[in-house]
């Protein structure tokens, strides 16, 4: 990085779908260019890339790693990420960090749903693609039909790179370039140069994707591997310029890469560190950072000041100081930087896209086990989702639950073990409760009297309440009609009071009570034994046993879910929405899939993220959010209600 011209550096990404090798790639190359004196081994536990305790201890990659090597006088940025679902997040920050990918695919297993998000992933983005066929060696592969996998699945544009191009490949590099064309035509040959230039040309436009076929445990096709990055794959100066939002005009921008120019970065990871504290992750687009200065947080509008710049090598830092235009480096200890903001020299302030993060498919109730796991368990949880946006923490204010969410159950279960190791902090974990509301459908007239004489003063409220069912939304209206004294007007807040706490506490099965219009309209009190909270009692029993009479009714939170799955798979899940008591809105093309859009109650959707992932082979994705209430049909109310009172016994034990 120190002294290396910008025009000879590349930032690459290595995606792929999860056990095709991608970490084995990244150590294989490290070891070409002398950076390693052995290969490490994912299943050894002794990777540069897989350092944490929790990816040694799975054999996994669970986080992305920042890696650099030199080759031929260039200093190669990696990016090496998970190739499981779960940790999707680190894929998709892994994109604004870099210039072009490089996809690998497992030749025994041909494209899988990571081969398909990877790439799609770089093709949203613009980004240039080398693809790399490893294990090409193994028994029963066919290099032919791989080749027609590709082509027919990623591309069709493909140009297979070995020792010498074949006529096909020169053919297909030339019809890139209508002057170079029409030059082969009539000789009928190119140059090595020729072919050279213009095949770099057409895979930075996005025109080719190189191919290359190896076998990373037999260190084939590495070299040539190493060739084509930094001879096909574009520098950081030759990506084209970064559309980003102007501050004070609000008007967007396109910043230009350039050494010279105004300080821009995006900070795109941020790891938490045991010896040096949170790192800050960034990727410079423009200008130039030194250490020891300050920058400007565009995002937080707050000058941040810093020590050391350092450039990651997995889990090692080295030291460097300054870094400029495509450079990937990390700031320790910084107060209020987080991941995606935007950061500049406060001359040119801009503000970069935020990075989209898949929604998290998943969810578990969390609980601390002890009193002292309840202090720390926010400062856990807070340290892990800024290190993990893709992690969502909340709490149910009507259920009182803490909600962990994510992209499945090895993810959350991986935050639950780090919880416990990291941080000290045993949880139990569940199914959250579905937040369901109560609400009535007739009209009712009650009396709430609570009377009660123990000697001394005693305690006296007497209320008429009329119920009234309200339109979906209407939440809550009280409405006061008392004549002629029948209650003194300073105890009807009482009243509300209590029928407000009652509605809280619901009536048919504990869930707060909705869409009700309440109406005080008699009573009687007492001169002496009346009181604020005499009242308050009998308004409540007025209440729940107006809404037991009302024909009460259970709501059921209904989700708007959008499911995108491959052509093939629509009439499975299409029966499997119906069986969920899904109403199926609409289907449409969506790419090279389709995409349903159903509202499903949200109790049917708590294990779905695993059900259609073993339904569709892994290819089904799906997001969900809240759309609406609805009256939930007598089999679910009498489930609820049942539970209730289990529940309600258990603790009354």
């Amino acid at each position: 990085m120190e002294g290396f011209d910008p025009k000879m550096v590349r930032c690459i990404t290595v995606l792929s779908h999860a056990q095709a090798g991608k970490t084995s790639l990244c150590e294989s190359l490290l070891f070409s260019c002398g950076l390693t004196s052995r290969l490490g081994k994912p299943e050894e536990g002794n990777t540069l890339s897989d350092y944490n305790e929790d990816e040694i201890e799975r054999k996994i990659s669970i986080n992305s790693s920042i890696l650099n090597c030199t080759y031929n006088n260039h200093y190669i940025h990696i990016i090496d990420t998970p190739g499981y679902a779960d940790f999707a997040g680190e894929v998709y920050a892994s994109i604004p960090a870099v210039d072009a990918g490089i996809v690998l695919i497992d030749a025994s297993s041909g494209i899988e749903v990571g081969t398909e998000r990877a790439w799609n992933l770089l093709e949203e983005a613009g980004l240039p693609r080398i693809i790399f066929v490893n294990k090409i060696d193994k028994e029963n592969v066919n290099a032919d039909n791989i080749l027609k996998e590709i082509k027919s699945g990623l591309s069709k544009k493909i140009v297979i790179l070995g020792s010498k191009l074949d006529e096909s490949a020169i053919e297909s590099i030339a019809e890139t370039d209508d002057v170079l064309l029409e030059k082969y035509l009539e000789k009928g040959e190119l140059s090595d140069e020729e072919i050279r230039l213009t095949l770099r040309k057409a895979t930075c436009q996005g025109k080719v994707f190189s191919l290359i076929t190896g076998s990373v445990h037999k260190q084939e096709g590495i070299k040539e591997l190493l060739e084509a990055i930094v001879n096909y794959l574009p520098s950081p100066l030759e990506r084209p310029a970064i559309k980003a939002t102007d501050v004070k005009t609000k008007e967007e921008k396109e910043i230009s890469p350039s050494p010279a120019g105004p300080l821009s970065a995006l900070v795109f990871k941020s790891i938490a560190d045991p010896y040096v504290g949170q790192l800050s992750i960034l990727r410079i687009y423009s200008g130039t950072l030194s250490s020891n200065t300050s920058f400007y947080n565009v995002t937080k509008d707050t000058q941040e000041r810093f020590g050391q710049l350092y450039a990651l090598q997995g889990k090692n830092q080295k030291s460097i100081p300054m870094a400029t235009c495509g450079d990937i480096v990390a700031i320790s200890k910084l107060k209020s930087t987080a991941t995606g903001d935007s950061i500049s020299d406060g001359k040119v302030n801009v503000l970069f896209k935020p990075i989209v993060f898949p929604e998290p498919a998943i969810s578990y109730s969390i609980k601390p086990k002890s009193r002292a796991d309840e202090e720390k368990i926010s400062s856990a949880l807070s340290k892990l989702t800024a290190e993990d946006p893709t992690l969502k923490v909340s709490r149910d204010i009507q259920t009182k639950e803490l909600i962990i969410s994510g992209m499945g159950d090895l993810h959350l279960d991986i935050i639950v073990a780090r919880l416990r190791k990291r941080f000290n902090v045993e949880v139990e974990i569940g199914t959250p409760k579905v937040a369901y509301k109560e609400t009535v459908s007739k009209v009712a007239k009650v009396q709430g009297k609570y009377k009660k004489q123990s000697g001394g003063r005693g305690q006296y409220g007497d209320v008429w309440l009329q119920i009234d069912p309200l339109e979906r939304g209407g939440n809550f209206e009280f409405v006061d009609k008392i004549f002629g004294g029948a209650i003194p007007k300073n105890y009807v807040p009482s009243v509300e009071k209590g029928v407000r706490q009652s509605c809280l506490e619901g009536a048919l099965a504990g869930y707060p009570i909705v869409d009700i219009k309440v109406t005080l309209y008699d009573g009687s009190y007492h001169e002496v034994d009346s009181s604020d909270m005499a009242f308050q009692i009998a308004a409540g029993m007025a209440l729940r046993k107006g809404v037991l009479e009302a024909a009460p009714k259970l709501l059921e939170p209904i989700m708007d879910v959008e499911i995108v799955i491959p052509d093939d798979y629509t009439g499975q899940i299409s029966g499997d929405l119906n069986g969920r008591r899904g109403r199926i809105m609409g289907i449409e093309a969506h790419g090279r899939n389709q995409k349903i859009k159903v509202q499903v109650p949200l109790s049917e959707m708590f294990k779905y993220a695993n059900d259609l992932r073993s339904m569709t082979a892994g290819r089904g994705m799906y997001s969900m959010r809240f759309s609406h209430y609805e009256e939930a049909p007598a089999k679910v109310v009498q489930a609820v209600v049942a539970a209730s009172k289990q529940e309600k016994q258990e603790a009354g034990k």
